[in-house]
């Protein structure tokens, strides 16, 4: 019994952090052209909405993104002008460049301010 319950823990304790944590990021873009956006894990090879897909603005209103990811977890955004990735904020196409003040922790923040692209 003591064996089992000890195994009991140990699954629970492993487990704990592939729970998803939810985060929204909330992003208005003020280009004349349609904005594509993804976020990326700088933890493990992650990205939202993933698979190569990508969220696009075609307008000036604020847009949330809701993601899923780990607690602990450093999320970074990367948007550019589709068509036109050498016009890009945050860590721009296919996370290629740095920022300072791009990404956010999971799990300490459930809802970003709102990210003006172009200001």
């Amino acid at each position: 019994m003591r064996l089992w319950i000890m195994a009991l823990v140990a699954l629970v304790v492993s487990t704990g952090a592939a729970f998803a944590d939810p985060m929204k990021w909330n992003i208005r873009a003020f280009d004349k052209y349609a904005v594509d956006v993804t976020f990326y894990s700088q933890n493990r090879k992650a990205a939202w909405p993933g698979n190569g897909q990508v969220w696009t603005i075609r307008d000036y209103k604020v847009h949330s993104f809701s993601l899923n990811c780990i607690a602990g977890e450093k999320i970074c955004y990367g948007a550019w002008v589709r068509g036109n990735d050498k016009k890009s904020w945050g860590v721009g196409h296919h996370n290629s460049h740095r920022c300072t003040s791009c990404c956010y922790t999971c799990g300490n923040t459930a809802s970003t301010p709102v990210i003006n692209l172009n200001e």
